[in-house]
């Protein structure tokens, strides 16, 4: 039975590795181990309930057709949840008569209306406005490899709010990126499909001034107990740059307090920061270690496909016909961020409206110029890696490779050392795009280069070189 089962699912994954990508396929699909199989049956188990869910919510498709490519068309599919096989079943959606079963939604109580117990800045005193802009929503987020994790699971988030495993959704990436426009759209989303419930999106930087107020207010006892109620009273907390608590311990307290009353009773909340909770600093453990319950989903940045259908769609919405070989020169030389792009094609349209000008790509190539090209900040992972690369006269294949050759392994840890320098990108990303190393090996190279650069007279030249040619 084991052994048919793992014929099966073998099959299955042959299916399944030609219809995803290589990435994906490691993360969700490698991880599952085939239990049994029993009158057309395949019983699978899989590490986690929320590596149940992802693949309900985003691969079931996929699922059903390799499943009844391997099976045929009765076949079932079981999932075992834990490392005890005998714990909790749970049936894939893939047969129609038991789709309810997985989705049902938590009937919603009719709660009467919440008045604020006291006036909260930027909040209407009798009714709760969800503080959320109508404009940022999923129609203008434009998917891509960079940020498909985040916004698929946002999505999800928006269908069920503290239904799924995504509790808390934690959303990180560097500046521009479009963690706030993410976080709006989940809010926008969730109030069209689910009108009851009682939404609010606030920057870290407004609650704690509010948590301040409430604690200097002159009965600040009465105050601060009524700050924490209104907002364990909230459906669903939208918290954005939540590193802006870094060092702030009585504010991490109240917030702690809070946290903990939402996720108990069920309710949803989504963070954003710019780092991974990881690599946040002066935050309290037992807070890091809640922000880690759920997912944690990077926004990284966008690759030319993506840069080009974001430019495209926003000269669409601005009513701006624009050639597609300017479009896709402005995507090819901005690699920055998605603000950066905003920002070069507003300056675009302006410059061609107001000097009556044609759009050309002359005219783009002056704007990139002035606002794009002599900014250390464009520096990305990828092109440090490729100075560094031409630097040493390697290739970046040797660069991503295994070897443990000293000129290479340098080179390597120079690379990681650069792109946490002048990238925005979280350590896990930069591992991941050099040769797919984790966390903790580009915090050693770091390291390693700060040594180095202290008591090797060479290795401080090829830093010293390498500077040069980055502020070049």
């Amino acid at each position: 039975m084991k052994e048919a089962a793992e014929k099966v699912w073998e099959k299955c994954l042959d299916f399944i590795k030609d219809n995803i990508e290589e990435q994906q396929f490691n993360m969700w699909f490698a991880p599952i181990i085939p239990e049994s199989l029993e009158d057309n049956k395949l019983k699978i188990k899989v590490p986690s309930r929320l590596h149940y869910e992802w693949l309900e919510e985003t691969y079931i498709s996929l699922l059903k057709s390799a499943l009844n490519f391997s099976l045929g068309q009765n076949s079932r599919l079981v999932y075992v949840i834990g490392k005890d096989a005998n714990r909790q079943q749970l049936p894939s959606t893939n047969r129609p008569e038991l789709a309810k079963q997985s989705v049902t939604l938590a009937t919603e109580t009719k709660d009467p209306e919440l008045k604020n117990p006291f006036v909260i800045p930027g909040i209407r005193e009798i009714t709760i406005d969800p503080q959320l802009n109508l404009q940022l929503n999923f129609d203008n987020f434009v998917e891509g490899n960079s940020n498909r994790l985040a916004r698929s699971a946002g999505i999800a988030v928006a269908n069920k709010p503290g239904g799924t495993a995504f509790n808390p959704l934690f959303i990180f990436g560097g500046v521009g990126l479009g963690k706030t426009h993410l976080a709006h759209a989940i809010g926008v989303d969730i109030k069209e499909k689910h009108p009851k419930k009682k939404v609010l999106y606030v920057s870290a930087e407004k609650f704690t001034q509010q948590f301040i107020s409430a604690s200097t207010a002159k009965d600040n006892k009465n105050n601060l107990n009524d700050f924490i109620h209104f907002y364990q009273l909230i459906d669903v907390l939208i918290v954005d740059d939540i590193q802006f608590l870094s060092g702030k311990v009585k504010t991490q307290d109240a917030f702690f307090h809070i946290f903990n009353h939402l996720h108990q009773t069920g309710k949803q909340v989504i963070l954003t920061s710019d780092k991974a909770p990881v690599d946040l600093f002066d935050i309290e453990q037992r807070l890091l270690s809640r922000f880690k319950w759920g997912l944690s989903a990077e926004l990284q940045l966008p690759d030319y496909e993506t840069r080009y259908e974001i430019l495209k769609n926003k000269f669409y919405n601005d009513g701006a016909e624009i050639d597609e070989d300017i479009i896709a020169y402005l995507a090819e030389n901005i690699r920055t961020n998605i603000r950066e792009l905003e920002g070069v094609s507003n300056s675009l349209i302006a410059q061609a409206a107001f000097n009556r000008k044609e759009y050309s790509i002359e005219l783009a190539q002056s704007i990139i110029e002035k606002s794009v090209k002599n900014n250390r900040h464009d520096l990305t992972i990828d092109h440090i890696q490729q100075i560094i690369a031409d630097y040493f006269s390697l290739d970046i294949e040797s660069l991503h490779s295994k070897t443990r050759k000293r000129n290479v392994v340098q080179a390597r840890q120079l690379a990681m050392f650069f792109s946490k320098k002048y990238t925005k990108s979280s350590l896990s990303t930069i591992g991941s795009q050099i040769g797919q190393r984790d966390h903790a090996t580009v915090l050693h190279a770091c390291k390693t280069v700060e040594n180095l650069i202290e008591t090797d007279r060479e290795f401080k030249k090829y830093v010293s070189d390498l500077e040069t040619k980055f502020s070049d």
